[in-house]
């Protein structure tokens, strides 16, 4: 099915034709819609919408949408990611369309937004998500048809930004954020007035550091508050709801860093945030893949504790218990020391193989390993996975990131070994195991793949899910 819609006056007959197909609809309060029969992809093609007057769209392309989103890792665009130069110059592809969401917040429900499609070629795709263009690019050569992409991410945004308030409503372990957003509307009065003075301030201080050569201060942040793009549902008014009528396969999804705080609530919170968006499109339970968390920052004080690892975990926990949902393991790609790793190239490969899988069934690896159960074996834990594919491989002279525990949970680190398709985990200093962690840290330093060229997901079998 393929919507068309728009406005017109009341009882308007609108007539759309389009590769041959004609469909009529009467306008209702000022807004007409068609649902157009699946159409066969390819183009360039005509459509017609004639009325009281006639309108001509030429250049259509028939194919695949997906929305990308999230926060500032899918918002990095491909002119600020690795080999920029090299991959903008070699970007012209016609068969791939882009389209980038205004980025807005809004507090009551918006209907339309202003879009604007374009090719895709040096001049357009430096703007673009990169995660989303090298997901497009890969997904268009596996697919050969048309792929269209609608860029609707925002930096430093939390998941709550882009759930309906009813979505926020629904269980008792979100009240705090609703809560919490309360309490900060009635204090943004003197919020504001303290954020105005302290941005002059700023401002002030601006001036005289470029005039001296100075680095310049962080700039005041606004407040959370009524006039904050990160309050809770702003963005779903503002960018979720208006793309809601379009046509689309799917979503890829690269964001938690900002919930990382809140790690455990992310493990019902972003399965809301789905099932929401389906709830939304209304197009049944479309696949929804998205990115786990990238290696990033110094190990925390207690090596047992890692809120990021934390995160990392809730969103394995989505892709084994949502339905359709797919997620892309980049231990492989982060940076100790930036939380924007620009090496996005395999991030949007592993989302288009889970597309090919997920989406388009096709039978192809898109997983890496992924615990499964474990069996203490005297001094040694015998770990088994599920995805292990054409089986277990380690990147390097032995593993990396394993670390094991007796009665008293205090996990030292552990030599491990490939058996088979399992990973036998042990330690000297431990000769009554009871659990074992692999890549539990804010920067893992792991080298488990399969042999389909797919990394491990860290894990901890310590904690019940």
């Amino acid at each position: 099915m393929v919507p068309v819609w728009g406005t017109a006056d009341e009882g308007e007959r609108i007539t759309v034709t389009v590769q041959g197909k004609k469909a009529v609809a009467i306008c209702h309060d000022g807004r007409w819609r068609i649902d157009l029969p699946a159409l066969e992809a390819g183009g360039p093609f005509e459509m017609t919408i004639a009325g009281k007057n006639t309108i001509t769209l030429k250049n259509v392309l028939i194919g695949e949408v997906w929305v990308c989103s999230g926060q500032s890792n899918m918002d990095m665009t491909v002119a600020a990611c690795d080999r920029a130069k090299e991959e903008i110059a070699g970007s012209a592809n016609a068969q791939i369309r882009l389209c980038k969401v205004p980025r807005q917040a809004a507090d009551e429900p918006q209907a339309t937004t202003p879009l604007t499609w374009q090719g895709c070629d040096p001049r357009t795709v430096g703007n673009i998500s990169g995660v989303g263009y090298f997901f497009a690019r890969d997904l268009q050569a596996a697919l050969k048809v048309p792929v269209g992409l609608l860029d609707a991410a925002y930096g430093g945004t939390p998941a709550e930004a882009w759930m309906s308030p009813e979505a926020l409503k629904s269980r008792p372990e979100f009240q705090p954020i609703l809560d919490e957003y309360a309490g900060q509307v009635q204090d943004s009065p003197r919020a504001m007035a303290q954020y105005q003075a302290e941005l002059a301030a700023w401002e002030l201080s601006a001036v005289e550091a470029k005039q001296a050569g100075r680095p310049l201060a962080p700039r005041p942040q606004i407040p959370m508050g009524p006039f904050n793009f990160r309050r809770p549902s702003g963005l779903y008014r503002g960018m979720v709801l208006p793309l809601a009528t379009y046509a689309m396969r799917g979503v890829i999804w690269y964001q938690g860093e900002r919930n990382s705080p809140r790690a455990k609530q992310y493990r019902t919170l972003f399965p809301a945030l789905i099932a929401d968006w389906r709830k939304t499109w209304q197009q049944g339970d479309f696949p929804f893949l998205f990115v786990q968390l990238a290696p990033f920052g110094a190990p925390p004080r207690d090596p047992r504790e890692s809120l990021w690892a934390e995160l990392r975990e809730a969103q394995l926990l989505t892709s084994q218990t949502v339905p359709r949902t797919g997620m892309a393991v980049i231990t492989d790609v982060g940076d100790e020391k930036d939380i924007h790793p620009r090496r996005k190239q395999p991030v949007g490969a592993r989302l288009a193989l889970a597309a090919r899988a997920v989406a388009y069934g096709e039978k192809v690896a898109y997983r890496g390993p992924a615990y499964r159960a474990q069996e203490v074996r005297g001094d040694r834990i015998v770990v088994s996975f599920s995805d292990v594919g054409q089986g277990l491989v380690c990147r390097g002279d032995k593993l990396a990131g394993f670390a094991i525990c007796g009665a008293d949970h205090k996990f030292v680190n552990a030599d491990a070994e490939i058996v088979g398709n399992h990973v036998e985990v042990h330690s000297p200093q431990i000769t009554r195991p009871t659990a074992v962690r692999f890549g539990w840290a804010n920067f893992p330093v792991v080298n488990l793949w399969n042999k389909d060229g797919l990394p491990a997901s860290p894990f901890r079998t310590d904690v019940s899910p």
